[in-house]
């Protein structure tokens, strides 16, 4: 999928977001005395900011009872937010009014704009107009608003949104109801929030700027971010790097499957590609989600500890019942984390603590717990192989106090994540105790491991240089129409093999390539710049050996209006990858790495980096491939040299930024071969080539 970006503003100073998240005083234009109106929802939700010694003001041209605009508002006193409950028609008028009479940020929750076509557009149009003029800054339309706690600010309709309890988790959500979700679900896991802002269709108000705001917010120790479309890929990239910086950032990004149709009537923009908005956040340093209750449990850990920046962390598991340590384990292994084998040292003393059946090797069970689970703890903590420490146990409050043995047994250091099953008031105390205390909690083994595993992947990416990478020397003045013959003459001129081939432009030519070539096998293809896809059309003929083989493959290929042909030598058999770059329209270069051949798309088995990316980073991506054990001497295979292929991705990138008229570059397969990489076929896009003859 591809974003068709919203309709975009002039970026505000983040400074003037303090007067919309933390105002001295707010203004309800819309108010009403009817409970069913949301103008009287609002009020009621901003009692608790009255009570706490905030300013509202009740606006209603209508209703004598309340002020008869904004401007009278300010007359009594200073108004920084207003509230717009008004039909979205008469909301552009409303935001200039506010904007004239000194207000500093407005929120519009209602809908009827660009996520709903039609004159909504044009009523988006205006505020976009009135905020570019006017400076104000305005969260939404169609959102539900935002969450203050900490300022005792429910700016926000939503019923029973005033129970959320301030605390250190901020929430950055596309959708008005995700953010509610997210608040409610944080909630109920013992977790306070500092801040939660739906954005809406972000006319002005966008997850950067938020984030950018988040950085100095003392109140925060992890983000939350849940995106639907992003419109400013490099912008949003900045952002979670300044911030992952300083804080951890966790990222749930919609748009797996096809749901392109349903995002764009909900926020007026298409969900981005899901791959390429996942692999840049990972790239700026967040930690990526497949779903809301992991969001939940991740950033819950990470909002209260991190692990030391490691390449690659060992988990130490303990748990007091075996088949939820099953679970566990098994998690945690899905999620690539390794579980080393606990050292000699730690083996002899644990073998003192437990009885002698018990597995101690890692993960460790201990059976029923006890009055030594602290010691198991500490000694699991202690050894050198482990950077995390995941534990499971029932709360048994008459066999052993979790919270005491967690307390006592965790190592400086070394982060704990405790899972604790059970329900109740006492349950939940206790793992209220153990997030105090600073200890990841969870409720199942579930949940244990994608805390865990949001610990690791934070560790591996502040080990990383997370810095954008410096373009290396390419070359230049990439232009025209290139066939795969001249297409593979630039590659080689980045450091991979291509095979011994003669481009042709008569059977006689062929027929003397073949020759020259040693008389085969080769393979001959139909040689055409127009023509990317040559497989599908018949436009490739493996395996030609004699004069007689090559006419009949000569005749195929004039069937489908060849003229010119490639004869190139057979490539030794191997690993076939798919390698390329290209302009993602919402975050520009980007690489990628694959399994490839003709099944590339149908095994959609890929990683991808923002360009530039240095060598280094790109020799870890086929690390990432579900496949990647086919590439480390599958069943006496070739084991590829991940250096050889990370300068080779590095530098198709650094092609593409260095050559403004150059769209795509792949080389699909590149076959990894006993003797190395080999660039079996290689297809170059330029922009005078975008409006290319279709495939014959």
């Amino acid at each position: 999928m591809t974003t068709t970006a919203p309709i975009t503003t002039a970026v505000q100073p983040v400074a003037a977001l303090e007067r919309l998240f933390a105002p001295r005083g707010i203004a309800v234009v819309g108010a009403s005395r009817n409970p069913g109106k949301l103008g009287a929802a609002l009020a009621r939700s901003l009692e608790g900011f009255t009570a706490a010694g905030g300013r509202v003001a009740l606006v209603n041209g209508r209703d004598d009872t309340m002020y008869r605009s904004v401007r009278e508002a300010v007359q009594d006193g200073p108004i920084d937010l207003v509230m717009i409950c008004v039909p979205a028609p008469s909301c552009p008028g409303v935001l200039a009014e506010a904007a004239e009479a000194g207000a500093g940020a407005a929120v519009i929750c209602g809908g009827g704009f660009a996520e709903a076509g039609g004159d909504g557009v044009e009523y988006q149009r205006e505020l976009e107009s009135v905020v570019a003029a006017s400076g104000i800054r305005l969260l939404g339309p169609n959102t539900s608003g935002f969450l203050a706690p900490h300022s005792s600010l429910t700016a926000s309709f939503v019923p029973g949104v005033a129970r959320v309890r301030p605390g250190r988790v901020a929430v950055v959500a596309a959708s008005g109801g995700v953010n509610h979700a997210l608040a409610f679900l944080l909630t109920d896991a013992g977790h306070g929030i500092s801040l939660a802002v739906g954005l809406g269709n972000g006319v002005d108000v966008t997850a950067p700027d938020v984030l950018d705001h988040l950085a100095d917010d003392p109140h925060t120790t992890a983000v939350a971010l849940h995106i639907e479309s992003v419109a400013d890929g490099p912008r949003l990239v900045d952002s979670v790097r300044r911030l992952s910086a300083r804080r951890p950032v966790v990222a749930l990004v919609v748009g797996r499957h096809d749901v392109g149709a349903f995002a764009a009537s909900h926020t007026g923009a298409l969900a981005t590609s899901w791959r390429t908005t996942r692999a840049a956040l990972a790239q700026a340093g967040a930690v990526i989600v497949d779903d809301e209750r992991e969001l939940v449990d991740a950033v819950g850990a990470l909002s209260v500890t991190r692990a030391r920046p490691c390449a690659d962390p060992g988990v130490g598991v303990v748990t007091a019942q075996a088949g939820p340590g099953l679970l566990l384990l098994d998690d945690l292994r899905g999620r690539k984390a390794r579980v080393p084998e606990l050292t000699e040292t730690s083996r002899r003393g644990l073998a003192e603590l437990l009885p002698p059946l018990t597995f101690q090797r890692n993960p460790v069970d201990t059976g029923r717990p006890g009055p030594e689970l602290a010691q198991v703890l500490e000694t699991v903590s202690a050894d050198t192989g482990v950077d995390v420490v995941a534990g499971y146990a029932l709360h048994e409050p008459d066999a052993v106090d979790v919270v005491d043995a967690a307390v006592l047994g965790r190592r400086d250091g070394v982060p704990m994540v405790i899972g604790l099953g059970g329900s109740g008031t006492e349950v939940t105390a206790a793992r209220r105790a153990l997030l105090d205390a600073g200890i990841a909690v969870a409720s199942d083994p579930r949940g244990v491991a994608a805390a865990t595993g949001a610990l690791l992947a934070d560790a591996r990416s502040r080990s990383r240089d997370t810095a954008p990478a410096t373009a290396s020397a390419v070359p230049t003045e990439v232009t025209g129409a290139h066939d795969e013959d001249r297409a593979k003459e630039l590659v080689s001129r980045l450091g991979v093999t291509t095979p011994p081939r003669r481009a042709c432009d008569s059977r006689a030519a062929a027929h003397a390539a073949l020759v020259e070539l040693g008389g085969g096998p080769v393979a001959v293809k139909l040689l055409d710049a127009t023509v990317v896809h040559k497989t599908e059309i018949g436009g490739v003929h493996l395996g030609i050996a004699t004069p007689a083989d090559l006419d009949v493959a000569l005749d195929g290929l004039e069937a489908i209006g060849a003229r010119r042909y490639l004869v190139e030598a057979m490539a030794q058999p191997g690993v076939d990858l798919v390698v390329g770059a290209r302009r993602d329209p919402v975050f520009g270069p980007v690489v990628l790495l694959g399994l490839g051949g003709t099944t590339a798309e149908a095994l959609a088995d890929v990683s991808i980096r923002l360009a530039p990316v240095t060598p280094a980073e790109a020799a870890v991506m086929p690390s990432e491939l579900a496949g990647h054990a086919l590439l480390d001497g599958w069943r006496g295979g070739p084991v590829l040299d991940t250096g050889e292929l990370g300068r080779f991705v590095a530098a198709l990138g650094d092609l593409l930024l260095a050559n403004p008229a150059l769209d795509d570059v792949e080389v699909n397969p590149l076959r990894l071969t006993a003797q190395g990489l080999v660039a079996l076929d290689a297809v170059i896009l330029t922009k005078e080539t975008d409006d290319a003859q279709p495939d014959l």
